[in-house]
């Protein structure tokens, strides 16, 4: 009987080394998974996030009536913004301000005015994003180290998605022959069956979570380095000049409906989905929604003071690189089609973690098949003790 060879055994001490590696990677597969659906579990466990249309024929506020609406409710805050969700059955979020420089975001009923309740600083949706992004590692002057280390995975899930496609010769052909996943001959071989019957219908999922994680390394870098591929030039300021003089300690603003009809006549078909009215007087109302192109958002910049169109950035005024990396995040999340899209993103999320739980299993199996045989040939040549 042979003795096991000194590469053999470093092989497998190098094979047992490697699963921590998949053990993260599963985690962070299953904790975007969740992720996808997090703002829908919230949802479910926090009623003040609902906000059913009173009837089929309901309409929407406006958005001053809003404002209003808020204020009449909690006099003393003061509205920085309002956000609505991708879906009607959410509530809108309004972030608004305190005297003494407090902030917070309230939940409020697009259709009544309703204030519903406080959002919580770090809800579920958070907590799942922060530990799926970044391990929950705090951020300093730059981006996280767990940020480096979960986008850094890309690099390992880029290759396995090649290497498996090189050892799985002609995969191509299998779209077109019957699924084959054997339950009844024992977990080897159905979770081999799962492996590859999954991993070839989640190619293209696998490609698109990997390319754009790889982006998410790449944005850190260029972010700790202090390099920008925007295009988007400097910040809009209101002249001085053009700011009112204050009427009894109150500066005369348009109301918001006229600085939102403003911006969607700038950018026809803008569909207000953000609208942030600015921390000071010098600053420009944002109209912000996605137009045609469902991947990225598109901007009016609007004077409150006379209703005039300062800014906009559409499609057309991004770089082609912009393109490419104002979609990366939406396309990793699938957050921008509404509920039925992310139900298709969390569902090949779950394949893409089960396909790490069975490549572990597999790989686990066989490795520590080999170990034994190791060990066993090990005890085999050594000498019996002196009788």
């Amino acid at each position: 009987m042979a003795k096991p060879s000194r590469s053999k055994l470093w092989f497998l001490v190098h094979s047992w080394l490697a699963m921590p590696i998949w053990v993260l990677v599963f985690f962070v597969c299953a904790t975007g998974t969740i992720a996808v659906i997090s703002q829908e579990i919230v949802w479910l466990i926090n009623p003040a996030v609902r906000a059913e249309a009173p009837g089929p024929d309901s309409m929407r506020l406006g958005y001053q009536a809003l404002v209003d609406a808020i204020g009449a409710q909690d006099p003393h805050a003061v509205v920085q913004g309002l956000s609505w969700p991708e879906e009607s059955h959410f509530a809108l979020t309004a972030s608004v301000s305190y005297p003494g420089a407090t902030t917070t975001q309230l939940y409020v009923n697009p259709y009544t005015g309703a204030i519903q309740g406080p959002a919580l600083d770090f809800d579920l949706r958070q907590f799942m994003r922060a530990l799926h992004g970044w391990l929950l590692m705090p951020f300093g002057h730059g981006f996280s180290w767990g940020w480096y280390l979960v986008s850094a995975l890309a690099i390992p899930m880029l290759a396995s998605l090649i290497t498996g496609l090189v050892v799985y010769k002609r995969f191509w052909r299998a779209y077109f022959q019957k699924p084959r996943l054997r339950t009844g001959q024992g977990p080897r071989i159905f979770w081999g069956d799962f492996h590859r019957l999954s991993g070839l219908w989640s190619i293209w999922f696998v490609l698109l979570i990997s390319v754009s994680a790889l982006w998410f390394l790449v944005q850190a870098i260029l972010a700790d380095t202090h390099t920008t591929v925007s295009t988007e030039g400097v910040p809009t300021i209101i002249a001085r000049a053009d700011v009112p003089a204050a009427v009894n300690g109150v500066v005369p603003r348009v109301p918001l409906n006229r600085i939102v009809d403003s911006a969607q006549q700038a950018l026809p078909g803008l569909d207000a989905q953000h609208i942030f009215l600015g921390g000071n007087a010098f600053d420009p109302v944002t109209v912000m929604g996605r137009g045609a192109y469902p991947l990225m958002f598109e901007f009016a910049q609007v004077s409150p003071y006379d209703g005039a169109v300062l800014r906009t950035r559409t499609l057309g005024d991004r770089s082609a690189l912009e393109f490419f990396t104002e979609s990366m995040r939406p396309l990793h999340t699938g957050d921008f089609g509404g509920f039925w899209l992310k139900m298709v993103w969390f569902v090949f999320g779950l394949l893409l973690t089960m396909m790490s739980l069975s490549g572990m299993l597999i790989w686990s199996r066989r490795t520590a098949q080999e170990t034994a045989k190791a060990i066993k040939l090990a005890m085999a040549k050594k000498p019996a003790p002196a009788q």
